[in-house]
């Protein structure tokens, strides 16, 4: 098959449309032809010297199943497998950015390396809130030491000192790994107990609040009292109308507060008179409070 030929096969290929989930996904994927060693070395040759982008689609395109059974072997860490995969497949288009068909080897070798390295990196920033791992050393005793792990329980002393011999790194780097592995998450603020009598511990509850200073609360509390206080008496100095006109206005609950009209109709002036007489006690009180503090 041509090229040309090639290019125009895989380009009828639609993968970017609604797939609805991963098994629909994976569905897709899965009848995409395989390309052999012929068509994918002149698509590669294509794609390195001409800079065709649609040969390298043809490429990617071919290879996303390996990217899947890639990405199924890390589905033990309890991330989702289409995030797994969608990494993979970052891989594999840088794998086929990088790849040089004249070396001689199938795309699929070259680019298992760049695809498990763009999964373990999202397997480390995501398996854990904090970091397990984070030097080059660190990463590869993780990926090894889990599959080693997966059917025994804490390593004895000699099995420690196999697998630091067996990774080239000390043993004292095996125990503190294995101990990471075997750590959990804590939440740091947990759902609440069934029941009100219950106490369940939250690291939230022992943080200070930021009003938690004892002589600022007295303070406010203070304030607070003195205010009311103050308020009380510069109303009693108020007349009996503007008293019960401050009284319907602004302290009846919504369901009773009175309106100008309402006042108006009760004292028989206008609603612009009740409102004059609202805002003189109101510059009242203020004057007084003013006075006061």
């Amino acid at each position: 098959m041509t090229t040309q030929a090639l290019v125009a096969r895989y380009s009828d290929i639609a993968l970017s449309g609604p797939l609805g989930s991963l098994d629909a996904y994976l569905d897709r994927v899965s009848q995409v032809p395989v390309l052999s060693r012929e068509d994918e070395q002149s698509l590669a040759t294509r794609f390195r010297t001409d800079g065709d982008v649609d040969a390298a689609r043809a490429l990617v395109l071919s290879h996303l199943r390996f990217v899947v059974h890639i990405a199924r072997g890390y589905a033990g860490y309890g991330l989702p497998v289409g995030d797994l995969v969608q990494e993979g497949n970052v891989g594999l288009m840088k794998a086929v950015k990088r790849f040089d068909p004249a070396v001689g080897v199938r795309l699929v070798s070259f680019a298992v390396h760049w695809i498990r390295a763009e999964i373990h990196e999202y397997v480390l920033r995501n398996w854990r809130l904090v970091k397990v791992a984070t030097t080059k050393a660190q990463r590869k005793l993780f990926f090894n030491l889990r599959r080693m792990k997966r059917n025994l329980a804490w390593l004895s002393a000699d099995e420690t000192a196999a697998v630091a011999r067996d990774l080239g790194v000390e043993p004292r780097e095996v125990t503190e790994m294995e101990q990471r592995l075997s750590a959990r998450d804590l939440a740091f603020d947990p759902a609440p107990m069934d029941t009100e009598d219950d106490e369940a511990y939250s690291p939230a509850a022992y943080l200070p609040a930021p009003d938690a200073d004892p002589a600022l609360q007295v303070e406010n509390e203070e304030w607070e009292t003195e205010s009311h206080a103050s308020l009380g008496r510069a109303i009693a100095q108020l007349d009996a109308r503007s008293r019960d006109i401050l009284a319907s206005r602004w302290m009846a609950g919504d369901a009773a507060k009175a309106t100008l009209h309402d006042l108006a109709a009760r004292y028989g002036v206008s609603a612009e008179r009740i409102r004059q007489l609202e805002a003189n006690a109101i510059k009242k009180l203020r004057s007084v409070m003013i006075e006061a503090g």
